[in-house]
């Protein structure tokens, strides 16, 4: 993995961090020669025109042309080299290659869910194939996220009731932070994810066992695996411990209280009406923060959940 890094940047990760980080340096640098060429004839002026005594009348011309057009050319200049590669690279950045593998991401409040045309699914690790073109298409269920990964330079707003696409090409194998820029709630500062490049071979068998249960895998082994991979773990424990939610050790059978008084046996449908319409009955001395899994779960995943809970009697 590059980590050659600088103050201003991260390393570069992708085919189109070259150009950005181009750009980026231009602006810089011309930035910072201008601002020293201001500043030293701002002094010089200072020091050469400062006051000498009383003022006197000067028949000394009121403008000087070649300096007006000279200070109108340079920054005219510069513009439009500026919007030439920024457009060249927008435009790059914008329209998708047409060998580009395509994979739905789905962002909620607080996490983001990954799924690929093979049936594989992953929440908060996005897995892709080094120098393969990937394109995102992108839906939010809620509020407006902002889907970024600095080492890619890519970042795009991700909206409810639309689709937004981007897209990348990994250059190098390692994992790369992947971020929400777009404040969403009080768990904006989490919603934190990471972006998995492996090798085409890695791809293929992570694809493959990711579409369902292993051979011979039971179907509660499958929900352990799930409980990890749909990031079940972040808000609820499995060894009776407190979280975001409850924990799911000894849950299947118990009696739980309601935040409205009422109390409930949980049992299969109580759990499943739990994962895809989490709003329905909420646990007492908890905050309905969970969000829906409806769309996100196949039905075997559901079931694989709920069989993992059931299996949890003594904290395994």
């Amino acid at each position: 993995m590059d980590t050659t890094g600088t103050l201003f940047l991260p390393p570069s990760g992708s085919t189109i961090s070259g150009e950005v980080d181009f750009q980026f340096y231009f602006i810089y640098a011309a930035s910072i020669f201008f601002f020293a060429v201001v500043t030293f004839a701002s002094l010089l002026f200072v020091v050469r025109y400062r006051r000498r005594g009383e003022p006197t009348r000067s028949d000394a011309p009121t403008h000087n042309t070649l300096l007006e057009i000279v200070w109108t050319a340079i920054p005219t200049v510069l513009i439009v080299i500026v919007f030439v590669m920024g457009f060249r690279t927008y435009l790059k950045m914008h329209v998708v290659p047409g060998d580009a593998m395509e994979i739905k991401v789905t962002a909620q409040k607080w996490f983001w869910s990954f799924d690929y045309p093979e049936g594989a699914s992953a929440v908060n690790e996005l897995v892709v194939p080094v120098n393969q073109p990937v394109k995102l298409l992108m839906s939010s269920q809620d509020v407006i996220h902002s889907f970024f990964v600095p080492n890619f330079r890519v970042k795009m707003d991700v909206l409810p009731n639309r689709y937004s696409v981007t897209w990348f090409e990994a250059t190098q194998t390692g994992e790369f932070d992947l971020f929400c820029t777009e404040y969403c709630g009080k768990g904006h500062a989490e919603m934190i994810g990471k972006v998995k490049v492996v090798s085409e071979s890695e791809y293929n068998n992570w694809v493959e066992a990711g579409a369902g249960p292993a051979e011979g895998e039971g179907l509660a082994d499958y929900g352990r695996r799930l409980y990890v991979s749909k990031a079940c773990n972040t808000c609820h424990s499995i060894d009776g411990s407190g979280n975001v939610g409850p924990s799911f050790l000894q849950k299947f059978g118990a009696e739980e209280a309601l935040a409205d008084g009422s109390f409930i046996t949980v049992d299969e449908n109580y759990l499943r009406e739990s994962i895809l319409n989490p709003q329905a009955k909420i646990v007492a001395g908890y905050d309905p923060v969970m969000p829906t899994y409806q769309g996100l779960l196949k039905d075997r995943e559901v079931d694989a959940l709920i069989e993992f809970i059931k299996s949890l009697k003594d904290g395994q």
